[in-house]
């Protein structure tokens, strides 16, 4: 069959869990993880070793415009210039407590501009998001139906890392490698590990390696990247896992195999599986500890903001060894 959209149908119906968990079903994957597998997992932090796979959030991050996504912006309300001078005792104490002097900061940016949560309503394919729901659902008031919310009280399991790099011997995977069963299961064979239900999948590419080195981010956030490719779906799906993440802006290769379709991945996991997507993960530091010890699974928590109605959360994943 020709790569292209009668294949993202194709895959997306045979793997749908439209229904799966009952018609109105916002958790998709998240809905494979027991209370059981959480305990287990738990059982997993052995050293007391916390990891975050988090980029900082500030103006140096990967973002260059493209789909209107920028770096964040911090700007303080309330500094230590206001605290000097008693305007912020004047302005917001009302000058009752000279000794108690405070600052306060925002942050604006776009939800998905740093390491993130994809959530359900995010992504539309043929007028339709995750379970069924018209895409009207997604409205000027957000995501009524498969906001990121759905997720805020899960993400807590058992983590596997695969690194790529690693398992084929390579610095890093060069852009438009698209990686399909036989390398996760390299993945899987180098980590000495078996992916399974209700896991927490994190695939590094190399590619922040490769920016490192490189001094610069360039092309990473939409350019030409490695990537999950249309041979790893059979893969994932069978594996009944939770959610997946990976080092890049997209997570499936680029360019993608479809010419037609442009992240046709993101139409088959998150539309017709219900699956959990984040990118921007950055699983370097995690690598380099799981090289160090040979502990490829840990307990994993890394639930997004409980934005209401968002398409997209920023967080701080973790991983407990």
């Amino acid at each position: 069959m020709t790569a292209g959209i009668e294949m993202v149908r194709d895959l997306g119906a045979r793997h749908s869990n439209w229904g799966r968990w009952g018609e109105n079903d916002e958790k998709g994957t998240l809905n494979l993880v027991t209370p059981e597998m959480v305990v287990a997992a738990a059982g997993l932090v052995r050293q007391g070793k916390t990891i975050s796979m988090a980029l900082p959030y500030d103006e140096d991050g990967p973002q260059t415009g493209n789909l209107g996504r920028f770096n964040p912006i911090h700007l303080m309300i309330r500094d230590g210039a206001d605290a000097i001078a008693g305007t912020s005792i004047r302005d917001f104490y009302g000058g009752v407590d000279k000794h108690f002097r405070g600052t306060d900061d925002i942050i604006i940016m776009p939800l998905q501009s740093g390491t993130q949560w994809d959530a359900f309503g995010h992504v539309v394919f043929e007028d339709k998001i995750y379970n069924g729901y018209g895409a009207e659902w997604v409205s000027s008031k957000g995501a009524l139906k498969g906001d990121v919310a759905n997720a805020s009280s899960g993400m807590v399991g058992r983590g596997v890392l695969l690194d790529l790099p690693r398992a084929l011997d390579l610095e890093w995977l060069e852009p438009g490698h698209a990686i399909g069963t036989s390398e996760l299961e390299r993945g899987e064979e180098h980590a000495g590990v078996r992916v399974g239900p209700g896991d927490f999948v994190f695939v590094r590419t190399g590619a922040m390696a490769a920016a490192r080195a490189a001094g610069a981010w360039g092309d990473y956030a939409g350019g030409d990247a490695p990537g999950l490719g249309l041979d790893s779906v059979g893969w994932v799906a069978g594996r009944d896992i939770a959610a997946l993440a990976a080092d890049t802006w997209g997570l499936e290769v680029r360019p993608n195999e479809t010419p037609d379709v442009a992240q046709p991945l993101h139409i088959v996991f998150i539309v017709h599986m219900g699956l959990w997507l984040g990118e921007i993960f950055d699983l370097d530091p995690l690598a380099e500890d799981c090289a160090v010890d040979g502990v490829y699974e840990f307990m994993f928590c890394g639930p997004p903001l409980p934005f209401t109605r968002a398409v997209g959360s920023p967080l701080n994943p973790m991983a407990l060894k």
